[in-house]
């Protein structure tokens, strides 16, 4: 007989993804990380900085690296039932995660001479709070700006993990240049939004959702100032995709899609995306994104 018990839920890791920003002669571009093969989350895929928050973060050693309170950052991440130190580990979680995996430190005052000397530290051996407590800086919160919060729907047959992810964006601090950990990621490149979303459909590289979606929203923007400008003016979105079963296959859909619990719509973009052979990408077509 069949074991019809269901499986128990999968509850969401908290993490923290930073898009990194600078402004090129074509707009806007992003810092996209490529995923090592072998990875057990998104292998081979392009991402943006980020991880999961480690116990380390919430600490209070982390938390006093912070050049903001946890309740001035609470405040600013929009969520009034985050607790203070959680809201604070978010912020050390995107800034350490973004210096590991490609060796930009958002360090308040630090030069570009002290982040090559933290980074080669990083690659000795070092953790994070030593390296940053040898370089005598604090973490450089006030230019992270909240983007959005990115919940992993349950559906294991898209991706077993899931996490509770927010999303915050910065400008590139000046002189810093992007390096992959070759552990973690295995290359970094810069793109515009517009760019990213078209390599994907020609399967040159491969998105997952959060980050179609919030190149979609970005694409808007002709550059870094329009997107933090953006940012700073609303409130971060909540998206918790649902995932609908159809003759035709497997859609996620988004706040204000019929199908989805939220009426509401929160973000640009299509409201529903197919999964077809792997890729994402919305019913009507590439040009439905910018519709």
């Amino acid at each position: 007989m069949q074991d019809t018990t269901p499986l128990p839920a999968v509850l969401p890791k908290a993490a923290a993804t930073l898009v990194l920003l600078r402004d090129d002669a074509k707009g806007a571009e992003v810092l996209l990380l490529k995923r090592h093969g072998l990875s057990d989350v998104l292998g081979e895929a392009h991402v943006f900085p980020g991880g999961k928050v480690d116990a380390s973060d919430l600490g209070a050693e982390a938390l006093s690296l912070l050049e903001e309170s946890p309740a001035a950052l609470r405040e600013r991440l929009g969520e009034p039932d985050c607790e203070d130190p959680v809201a604070g580990a978010l912020f050390v979680a995107a800034i350490r995660e973004a210096f590991e995996e490609s060796s930009i430190l958002m360090g308040a005052g630090a030069t570009q001479l002290q982040c090559e000397q933290a980074a080669s530290q990083l690659r000795g051996g070092a953790s994070f709070l030593q390296v940053m407590t040898n370089l005598g800086v604090k973490l450089a919160s006030s230019q992270l700006v909240p983007w959005s919060r990115w919940v992993t729907p349950t559906a294991p047959q898209l991706q077993a993990k899931r996490f509770d992810a927010r999303f915050f964006v910065a400008r590139l601090p000046s002189d810093a240049v992007a390096l992959h950990d070759g552990h973690e990621t295995t290359e970094a490149v810069w793109m515009t939004p517009r760019d990213a979303l078209e390599r994907n459909w020609k399967r040159e590289i491969s998105l997952a959702p959060p980050q179609i979606m919030t190149m979609v929203h970005m694409a808007m923007h002709a550059d870094v100032r329009g997107i933090l400008d953006d940012a700073r003016r609303r409130a971060p979105y909540l998206i918790e995709p649902h995932v609908l079963q159809t003759p035709e296959g497997v859609r996620l859909c988004y706040p204000g899609d019929p199908a989805h619990p939220v009426a509401q719509r929160r973000m640009p973009g299509p409201l529903r995306l197919a999964i077809r052979d792997k890729r994402y990408e919305p019913l009507g077509g590439f040009e439905e994104f910018f519709q």
